[in-house]
């Protein structure tokens, strides 16, 4: 039995070099996980020249020692992010948490990365022998959820669980060590500085300014992507009270092959504080569970042992008959509300931290957020996640005006799946987004059974339109225009119709 990460074992890193000479680009990136990668990544294909700093190897600290569930579900409750912040913070922070994901997946499409990302339904599930007691609160969820605009039922009992739950599509997991080697493979491909035991001893912000290895880089922005931020430019006294907002926990996982069964590829945790988290996958000639929990305050543990046994225990009262062959612990950052810190901590020099128990999540936001902050774009969650919030309480915050509708919904939908990848899937009198030919269309099968599909951008401004299966009109969610059916124009701002495709009337 291994007593270090799973990953590592799957997917060996490319090396890259020591930094061993002065430099100039237009940022600097520090740490090499997954928050500084990507970020790395982003800013390439956007044209900016980047140099990535790792003072170990890459993919070598807490990133490597994920269990690497994919999620938009927050460690803390919706109910209780709801109650604490109102429903527009609580909608604005899953929302963002799904737009990570899904620019995780567009990352895998677009660089056709093998690294195992499937979408799989997430189980939040009751405490064993807890259901009947825990089932109101379930149940709220569920409706907050689906108030919310997220897809998310109540169940009386949960796959392979069997207490009630809630049910939550678009969760996804995936192998990270092999999604990252495929990233800096990209990055190498792209002529991304990417430097290896190269540790930022000193950091400057007039000009953006790194040492490391007695040399200097010099840009125009610095992006500080370490799991704990470095003091970096702020003054001793500022990075002392910033660090009192956060908390580190050590966590705890076990990965055992399991007998192969009729089993869930899902994600589970429960209700419990502090929670166990499972993720199952299935292959051809196994399955394979990784459990994690048993969290506590880094430094406040007599006895680590211990964890590790709680969460055997609880591994094997869900699987009686495994084989563990790797259990490794690793540690989370939590904040004083709950939220992560993602912006600028003074100009010019951008943190992400305190991802909680999503960090793939939270760290690929960070990414994106950087890249945006550099390129002096509006990001609809900068307000929410600002380094220097004071509070969020008020209730006050308009989630979609304060955006202006157009920039959040256009980064969401650029991000979402398709109902569907055929015709075959739009029942008689109903309307779906479809995938054909790599675009999105908007398909209608009249109630003789005549299919009509249009284009399902918006031609307002781009939009992806949505069906009103109320009013049978296609419905834009950015500036409100309406079309019939079959894309004619019913409301403005549009003036056009949906447009056509090759081939507009099928009989399918």
């Amino acid at each position: 039995m291994k007593t270090t990460p799973l990953w590592p074992d799957t997917a060996k890193m490319p090396k890259f070099a020591r930094l061993g000479k002065d430099l100039k680009v237009d940022v600097i990136v520090i740490g090499g996980g997954i928050t500084g990668i990507t970020a790395a990544y982003l800013l390439r294909k956007a044209g900016a020249s980047v140099a990535l700093l790792e003072r170990g190897r890459l993919v070598s600290g807490e990133t490597a020692h994920t269990t690497a569930h994919l999620t938009y579900v927050t460690d803390t409750r919706l109910s209780d992010l709801v109650q604490r912040f109102g429903h527009n913070h609580a909608q604005a922070t899953w929302d963002a948490g799904l737009a990570a994901v899904r620019q995780i997946h567009q990352i895998v499409d677009d660089e056709q990365i093998d690294c195992e990302f499937r979408w799989v339904p997430g189980y939040l599930h009751a405490l064993p022998r807890k259901g009947r007691e825990e089932a109101p609160s379930l149940q709220e969820d569920a409706r907050l959820a689906g108030e919310l605009g997220f897809d998310a039922i109540y169940i009386d009992e949960v796959p392979l669980m069997r207490v009630p739950g809630v049910a939550f599509a678009d969760q996804a997991k995936f192998n990270p060590a092999k999604y990252l080697r495929g990233l800096l493979r990209v990055l190498r491909k792209e002529g991304c500085h990417v430097f290896e035991k190269s540790e930022a001893s000193s950091i400057e912000i007039d000009p953006p300014t790194v040492q490391a290895n007695d040399h200097t880089v010099r840009g125009k922005y610095i992006v500080i992507a370490t799991h704990v931020p470095l003091q970096g430019a702020t003054n001793t006294a500022s990075a002392a009270l910033f660090q009192t907002k956060l908390a580190s926990y050590n966590t705890y996982a076990i990965g055992a092959n399991i007998q192969p069964d009729i089993l869930p590829d899902a994600s589970f945790w429960d209700t419990g504080s502090p929670y166990f988290y499972l993720r199952i996958d299935r292959y051809r000639d196994h399955d394979y569970a990784i459990l994690g929990g048993a969290d506590h305050k880094t430094g406040q543990a007599r006895d680590p042992q211990k964890h590790y046994e709680r969460v055997e225990k609880r591994l094997r009262q869900i699987f009686p008959k495994i084989t563990i062959d790797h259990w490794w612990s690793g540690q989370v950052v939590e904040t004083n509300d709950g939220l992560p810190y993602i912006g600028e901590i003074v100009p010019r020099q951008f943190i992400a931290t305190g991802f909680s128990g999503n960090g793939m999540t939270f760290g690929t936001l960070g990414a994106m957020m950087a890249c945006d902050a550099f390129a002096g774009r509006r990001n609809p969650w900068s307000s929410l996640f600002d380094v220097h919030r004071k509070t969020l309480f008020g209730g006050t915050w308009n989630y979609l005006k304060e955006n202006k509708d157009y920039p959040y919904y256009m980064l969401k939908q650029s991000l979402e799946k398709p109902g569907a990848n055929s015709l075959r899937a739009v029942a008689r009198g109903e309307g779906k987004v479809i995938l054909l030919d790599g675009k999105k269309m908007a398909a209608y099968r009249d109630p003789q059974g005549k299919v009509s599909v249009k284009s399902a951008v918006c031609p307002h401004m781009g939009c992806i339109v949505r069906w009103n299966g109320v009013e049978k009109t296609w419905d834009c969610p950015c500036h409100g225009s309406r079309f019939m059916a079959t894309g004619e124009v019913m409301a403005g701002p549009a003036e056009a119709p949906l447009s056509d495709p090759k081939e507009g009337l099928f009989a399918v």
